[in-house]
């Protein structure tokens, strides 16, 4: 498998929370996003 081939793996702000990580409830508290688990980053693959 070539460098070119090979998948790059790259994080990013996550898009649901915006990189907090939680979403802030409206009748108070708060949640931990499901989609990046709470560290706000979401991990993805680069082909």
């Amino acid at each position: 498998m070539s460098v070119s081939q090979k998948a790059e793996k790259y994080s990013e702000k996550c898009v649901y929370c915006e990189g907090r990580g939680y979403f802030q409830l409206i009748l108070g508290g708060s949640e931990t996003c499901d989609n990046c688990g709470g560290n706000g980053l979401t991990s993805n693959v680069k082909r």
